[in-house]
């Protein structure tokens, strides 16, 4: 016949003789429970007491169960890692966990954080961490939610969802007095500044000269970055021309910090574009929410450039 619940011996009691039966060691449990050695001993004794059982069989520097302690050890063990894995589970679906997100230093600076407050104000309780980072990492290992991958349109990683191409073309500060780049003697009185973190021709202005039949043209000057952000700060601040990447640099051609300088000719056409990998096919509603609003903005972008 089952004891009656008002008989059961309180919750405090139980737990102690869990802990010392865990580790068969007072001092250990008393660890384990943040509490006195004397404390814990109390609460064996307490439960002894009020079960009128012997638990545990006491030796020099040792203890063993006695058959009743082993037995009520085997049910209340399980019953209270029951408890804790319960308890353990509501605890952390109540608890807000930020949405991470990992991105090329160029892409968090001058794509994601100018909108960024758009969705703070649409979403005020997710929190966002935000990892700037041009190294490729594993979204798993690392425990990232959401990556925003750079790399050629046919060549996505599995998974990955397509943002945005990119379209370049130079560009300068409007106190240059440059209005096109119609003519090499523009080239050979200006300093050029120049991307060295990608190898592609659409970014290298050797490339770019000699399509607009150029070959051999020097610049007064060339200054190189291997960060874009830092070439584009470079340029706003009137130090040379650029290629700049109109999908980063949208808000400053229309602010008037920058100004687009047409070339006879196209230059080389980028195949890269950027894409969205997320780390789990079934996301919680916070990552969920950060990737919608990255893809409608970036489908915001993708409309702009085609205008």
């Amino acid at each position: 016949m089952p004891t009656p619940l008002a008989r059961i011996p309180s919750l405090d009691l139980l737990r102690g003789f869990v802990a010392v039966g865990r580790r068969m060691s007072i001092t250990l449990a008393a660890q384990d429970l943040f509490l006195t050695q004397s404390a814990v001993s109390r609460q064996i004794h307490g439960l002894e007491s009020a079960l009128g059982i012997k638990l545990f069989e006491r030796a020099h520097r040792a203890i063993h169960f006695t058959p009743e302690g082993e037995r009520l050890f085997l049910s209340a063990d399980n019953a209270m890692q029951q408890l804790q894995d319960t308890i353990g589970a509501l605890q952390a679906s109540q608890a807000h966990h930020p949405v991470t997100l990992t991105a090329s230093i160029s892409f968090v600076g001058l794509w994601l954080l100018p909108r960024l407050p758009g969705f703070q104000q649409q979403h005020p309780e997710i929190e966002v961490r935000l990892s700037a980072n041009n190294n490729i990492v594993d979204l798993r290992h690392e425990g990232l939610d959401i990556a925003i991958r750079y790399c050629a349109g046919d060549s996505m990683p599995t998974g990955a969802r397509r943002l945005f191409g990119e379209t370049i073309f130079p560009v300068a500060h409007p106190s240059l007095g440059i209005a096109r780049l119609n003519d090499p003697s523009i080239i050979a009185r200006s300093v050029l500044l120049e991307f060295e973190g990608d190898h592609s021709p659409w970014w290298n202005w050797e490339s770019w000269l000699d399509m607009q039949g150029w070959s051999g043209v020097k610049p007064k000057g060339v200054i190189r970055f291997n960060l874009f952000d830092q070439m584009i700060h470079a340029t706003i601040a009137g130090q040379g021309i650029a290629l700049g990447r109109s999908q980063f640099i949208r808000p400053m051609l229309d602010d008037g910090r920058l100004v687009a300088l047409p070339t006879p000719r196209p230059g080389p056409r980028s195949n890269k574009v950027f894409c969205l990998l997320q780390r789990s096919p079934t996301p919680s509603k916070e990552t969920q929410a950060l990737i919608d609003w990255i893809v409608a903005e970036a489908r915001l972008t993708d409309e702009l450039q085609r205008a």
